[in-house]
């Protein structure tokens, strides 16, 4: 395998979405109202997005280093390959990388927290501090259980509030709406991604939520994130803004129709991975969607 398609595996693009998402339509809520119209601080916007991006890709890399030395991913794993457990890539140019990734991180961190609020520093410390520890340290949280809290806090509520906050220093109950809208969604991509490693994980002792909740719950859970997230999408933002135009988001609604078959069908180990594509589809295409309405209401 060329080393670049190697990196950009260990990547995972598939998860790509869950941070790109939340920050356009972060941005949409923050940077416009009726009274206003519209006003995107264009800088605030790249250096978020810088941000957001750098962080996910910096996640997936430490989850690979560390399940990596672990011995959590085998080759008897059914999803990407992965490049240290494979032995495409030494693990000490893993942490490398994923360091080199914080950095960038932190590099339009610094930069945004300059422009806005030093205060923004507090929010990236504690993002780098959940993402080490979520498969690193002498207690991974993700092994107990609690690697959907992370997601949801940090790939819902701080990135899209975040996004919305550094546009114009406010926060509404728009923002919120949409900040639990994507974070549950978010939290969806993680469930069908563990749900599908669950033998693998249960016999390494990596006791993931899925784990723990069983195979029928999980699938049960995975369900009733998408539509309650989508529910919050097509009713709850539209109420909040006032405005019937993020109704948009239901155009969304028919890309969940092929994860929710993957999942409520049985489907195991690779038959769940276009599931993961397909939720990252509908977690854009909502966010999309909702950040024009958002737009088209100004």
């Amino acid at each position: 395998m060329k080393p670049l398609k190697v990196w950009l595996n260990a990547a995972r693009p598939r998860t790509l979405p869950a941070s790109v998402a939340p920050v356009l339509v972060g941005t949409a809520v923050g940077a416009t109202t009726p009274a206003d119209g519209i006003r995107v601080v264009w800088s605030h916007f790249v250096l978020a997005g810088v941000v957001a991006l750098a962080v996910q890709v910096a996640v997936n890399f430490a989850n690979d280093y560390f399940d990596g030395v672990r011995g959590v991913d085998t080759v008897t794993r059914a999803g990407p390959t992965r490049a240290v457990a494979s032995g495409l890539v030494a693990p000490r140019r893993m942490l490398l990388a994923t360091f080199a990734a914080m950095a960038v991180a932190a590099g339009a961190g610094l930069a945004l927290a300059a422009l806005v609020s030093w205060w923004l520093l507090v929010l990236g410390a504690a993002a780098f501090v959940a993402l080490l520890g979520y498969s690193g340290g002498p207690r991974p949280y993700a092994s107990a259980g609690l690697g959907e809290i992370f997601v949801f806090v940090f790939f819902g509520l701080a990135a899209t509030l975040g996004s919305s906050y550094v546009q114009h220093e406010r926060l509404t109950l728009t923002a919120w709406l949409c900040a639990t809208a994507t974070g549950l969604l978010a939290v969806a991509l993680l469930v069908v991604n563990n749900l599908r490693d669950v033998p693998t994980d249960a016999v390494a002792g990596k006791r993931t939520l899925a784990v723990r909740l069983g195979d029928a719950r999980t699938r049960d859970l995975f369900a009733s994130l998408v539509v309650v997230a989508l529910l919050l999408a097509v009713v709850g933002v539209p109420l909040a803004a006032d405005s019937a135009w993020p109704t948009l988001a239901v155009l969304a609604v028919p890309l969940a129709l092929q994860p929710l078959r993957a999942v409520r069908g049985g489907g195991v180990g690779r038959a769940l991975i276009p599931a993961l594509g397909g939720l990252g589809r509908l977690e854009l295409a909502t966010a999309v969607l909702l950040a024009a309405g958002l737009l088209a209401r100004a």
